[in-house]
């Protein structure tokens, strides 16, 4: 009877041992992302990470018809390629993620007053979002493009003069087009249609109130792919840049904890496979 007693007693032991070893490897992949950001947080008081941490929840603000990047799918599901990727690193860190769709020209005081916890969703580096924000390492390659009709007679920057261009308020190609280095071309334009989104705004070519949009290239790709619309990407762009992630100044814990996040997906195959199903390819710069 002590016998079998005895050995109960050892099967208990050997199964809750199991269990902690078992609870113990699911955590060790978060806690790696974790651990050098933890330092950084010690050294600068900077509490950015931990506050992620202790809610259990990181918000990221998105444009919600930025497709491949976010969007709403036929059951207005918000689906993409940074959906996916900011869901593989929410997993990394042991945290809920929450989609927080938000007016694009209204982002960085979405971000200042806390309502969400980084801009992803296609965001791209440039001088002054360097100068007012903290950004991760960049993760993908873009241009700023004109997007024309199949029939258009633009083929290049320069007979853009005296014609009218549509750009997202807001947008990064809106930022280019303000740029010092632009002027010239901003200055030949007949006018600018400011609109909302990147989906009207190719409705605006559609119906020819606009000559052509100036966009993402990433997306006026995927975009004309996937409606089958009779729209090209000219070869020549504005300007050439990178996909990052925006966090308020300084929060460089939570930074690096989703840069080393980011790390590890790349390593283990994890961004390959979510690029592919989006991009066909792994079209990353993540090192």
């Amino acid at each position: 009877m002590k016998t079998r007693i005895f050995g109960l007693l050892l099967s208990f032991i050997l199964v809750f041992s199991l269990a902690a070893c078992g609870t113990k490897e699911s955590n060790n992949a978060s806690n790696d992302s974790n651990k050098a950001a933890a330092s950084t947080e010690k050294t600068t008081g900077d509490n950015s990470l931990q506050y992620i941490l202790d809610r259990g929840k990181f918000i990221i603000g998105l444009d919600d018809t930025f497709p491949p990047m976010g969007f709403r799918d036929d059951d207005n599901n918000i689906v993409g390629f940074d959906i996916d990727l900011a869901k593989a690193v929410s997993d990394k860190l042991g945290v809920e993620l929450v989609l927080q769709p938000i007016e694009w020209d209204a982002k960085e005081q979405e971000l200042a007053t806390k309502n969400i916890d980084a801009i992803w969703n296609g965001f791209s580096i440039t001088e002054e979002r360097l100068i007012n924000l903290t950004m991760s390492k960049p993760y993908m390659e873009n241009s700023i493009s004109l997007v024309v009709t199949k029939d258009s007679d633009i083929a290049t920057m320069a007979d853009m003069a005296g014609k009218t261009l549509a750009v997202q308020s807001g947008s990064s190609a809106e930022e280019a087009l303000d740029h010092e280095a632009n002027k010239a071309f901003k200055d030949s334009l007949g006018k600018i249609n400011s609109i909302a989104s990147y989906v009207t705004a190719l409705m605006d070519l559609e119906t020819g109130n606009s000559d052509a949009v100036l966009m993402d290239s990433v997306v006026a790709n995927y975009m004309i792919t996937e409606a089958g619309k009779d729209f090209v990407v000219l070869d020549e762009h504005l300007v050439a840049e990178e996909y990052a992630i925006g966090f308020r100044k300084g929060e460089e814990a939570l930074c690096e904890a989703v840069n080393n996040a980011l790390k590890e997906l790349k390593a283990d195959g994890t961004v390959e496979k979510i690029a592919t199903e989006w991009f066909g390819s792994d079209i990353t710069i993540i090192e």
